[in-house]
């Protein structure tokens, strides 16, 4: 591309930017699409992810959909599953896994051909490697990056959402995956989990759809990074109106995970109620005794509940950032109490931590005309796009 055309095409997504959003939000989101640009390459060698689908369990269901070679720990091929069938492995009393057959210290289960791998209820991509552990066994799956992404764009998405919201989405997972994994480096067994309380949504082949396969077949190998690093490149569901500082929600200082204005406003997910009794609040903290009261005591800028006093007759119990959701279930901190008749109500809005990005507000904000590059420059600011270097 010529310097003329590259101006040309700037100064197209100048003019798209200018017309969704204020100027303000304008001038950052064109200082990073600049970046982006001179910053985009082919995507890199394939990585490994290590996702645990079974973690400490007594036994765990693996089969194959193709006829499986099974080996232990050393290499060693020890035989076959036929295809689609299923065996309990097991741990060994003192030490080691039992398989049908077999006794190994772990044992590798490798569908031929382009078969898949069962795992407890769920069929997915890569191998299984099954280990014991010191509270059972743990089943891990052994998948390439962008496989993995596949089922992990449609747990996390609708995967009939516009293509431009599944490919922030795509980014956006590929970024927090690696950057999981780096975390973990130096754990045996696994870099992730399966579920969305700390890692992200990974249903297997179940979840993967044509609107998937693209949104990260379109991306492949593309992460985002702040100062040549990789982000936390968070999402939730929706802020309600107004995403968070990440210092106002988990305490840490990331320079990229500012406070912007949402998009998502207006859904039916990002309003929600919730009431409580005395005494489901006296179960849930027995140490505060009878409840008294539950007071919201400092909020943030934009409305998030930052500590939440519980009193009791015998004490108070102090919530702060992100525990007030975790410890009340709460779909998000954004909320005010009423104590109506001996109960207290909550009204809120939002639904997760509200920070970094929103995804019904990629939806809204793709709905308007605005691609995977703009979205993910308005959540995460002043970061790049990179290929992913491997070591």
């Amino acid at each position: 591309m010529s310097d003329n055309d590259q101006y040309k095409r700037c100064m197209k997504i100048q003019l798209l930017l200018t017309s969704l959003f204020p100027p303000l939000q304008t001038r950052h989101l064109w200082l990073s699409v600049v970046m982006w640009l001179a910053l985009l390459a082919p995507a890199q060698a394939s990585v490994i992810l290590r996702i645990a689908i079974e973690r400490d369990v007594n036994q765990v269901k693996v089969g194959s959909s193709t006829a499986a070679i099974i080996k232990d720990g050393t290499g060693k091929t020890l035989g076959q599953f036929p295809a689609m069938s299923a065996y309990y492995a097991q741990p060994i009393p003192g030490g080691g896994v039992a398989l049908d057959k077999w006794r190994s210290g772990l044992f590798w289960i490798e569908p031929t051909g382009k078969g898949f791998v069962y795992i407890g209820d769920k069929w997915y991509r890569g191998r299984t490697l099954v280990v014991p552990t010191a509270k059972g066994l743990t089943a891990v799956n052994w998948v390439d990056l962008e496989e993995y992404l596949y089922s992990v764009i449609g747990g996390e998405m609708n995967p009939r959402w516009p293509q431009e919201a599944l490919q922030a989405q795509a980014i956006a997972a590929r970024t927090y995956a690696l950057y999981e994994r780096e975390k973990r480096r130096n754990d045996p067994v696994f870099d992730l989990g399966d579920t969305p309380d700390r890692w992200q949504i990974y249903k297997g082949v179940v979840s993967e759809s044509t609107p998937t396969l693209n949104a990260v077949d379109k991306t492949a190998g593309q992460v985002l990074t702040y100062k040549n690093r990789l982000i936390l490149s968070v999402f939730h569901a929706c802020s309600g109106g107004h995403t968070e500082n990440v210092e106002d929600v988990w305490g840490s200082r990331e320079d990229y995970l500012r406070a912007v204005p949402d998009f998502d406003q207006n859904i039916p997910e990002c309003t929600w109620q919730r009431t409580f009794t005395p005494v489901e609040i006296s179960q849930r903290f027995p140490e505060v005794g009878n409840v008294k009261s539950m007071e919201v005591k400092e909020t943030s800028k934009f409305g998030s509940v930052k500590t939440l006093l519980i009193t009791g007759d015998k004490g108070t119990k102090t919530l702060r950032g992100e525990d007030v959701r975790t410890a009340l279930k709460l779909k998000s901190t954004r909320f005010t109490v009423k104590p109506t008749s001996g109960i207290f109500s909550l009204d809120g809005k939002g639904y997760g931590h509200a920070i970094g990005m929103s995804q019904w507000g990629a939806y809204n904000l793709a709905k308007q005309r605005a691609n995977h590059l703009q979205i993910l420059a308005y959540y995460f600011r002043g970061v790049s796009l990179s290929p992913i270097k491997t070591k």
